[in-house]
């Protein structure tokens, strides 16, 4: 079985979409969305859907995912940002790939939900990232054997990076494959930010990681 896991933080406007896209696919899953103190009416959105599993979770993506994984009872474990669709058929695909021992986990293909050609850019600069260095983000539905992940302990319990740092460790149990089906996610995060302005911190925020920053501080300098 798979286990989604969501992490919500003030998603009203998002999480039930991305719920029923979860259910369109007719599978056997579970769905646990884990909030970090919204202050918006997630809650009652995610109560709306029967069967859904809701838990309560100090803020922080990384605690928050790891808090649902605590409680998974699925082989495979699938890490789904609220603002984030699925492409019809990811599920049959992703339980394909798991099928090869060698690989420890992957992600989809990054899409934004837009249709301006300038999102086209970051689209084609994210797979050139996935094929050169192998380094999904979080905002690409990450997914990988429940077994492997509690065999690395999880996600950091840091404020920003915990996507690439997790994969950094996934990467030395084996590969890491990247899924044709389309991970389709805001555009909420450039247009807020302006496209350039949000391209220049990312790589930024990347160039300092690498050079060993502290992930709190990095924090600091990307969500003022």
């Amino acid at each position: 079985m798979i286990s989604v896991i969501v992490p919500a933080l003030n998603e009203e406007h998002n999480l039930g979409l991305c719920i029923e896209g979860i259910l369109k696919e007719a599978i056997d899953c579970e769905i646990i969305v884990v909030d970090g103190g919204s202050a918006d009416t997630t809650v009652e959105s995610a109560g709306s859907y029967p069967g859904v599993l809701f838990i309560h979770s100090r803020k922080g993506r990384g605690i928050q995912m790891n808090t649902g994984a605590s409680v998974a009872s699925g082989d495979v474990l699938l890490f789904l940002h609220a603002d984030t669709l699925l492409e019809t058929g990811w599920a049959t695909g992703m339980l394909s790939v798991l099928e090869d021992t060698s690989i420890s986990g992957g992600a989809f293909t990054f899409s934004i939900q837009s249709p301006l050609w300038k999102y086209r850019l970051v689209e084609t600069w994210v797979r050139l990232r996935c094929k050169l260095c192998s380094l999904p983000y979080g905002d690409q539905a990450i997914f990988v054997r429940k077994s492997i992940f509690d065999l690395i302990g999880g996600y950091e319990n840091i404020p920003l990076m915990e996507d690439v740092d997790f994969i950094r460790r996934l990467k030395k149990l084996g590969s890491i494959v990247i899924l044709n089906k389309k991970a389709v996610t805001s555009e909420r995060r450039w247009s807020k930010k302006g496209l350039l302005r949000a391209a220049v911190i990312n790589q930024f925020i990347m160039l300092l990681y690498k050079f060993g920053v502290n992930p709190y501080w990095l924090a600091r300098i990307y969500y003022r």
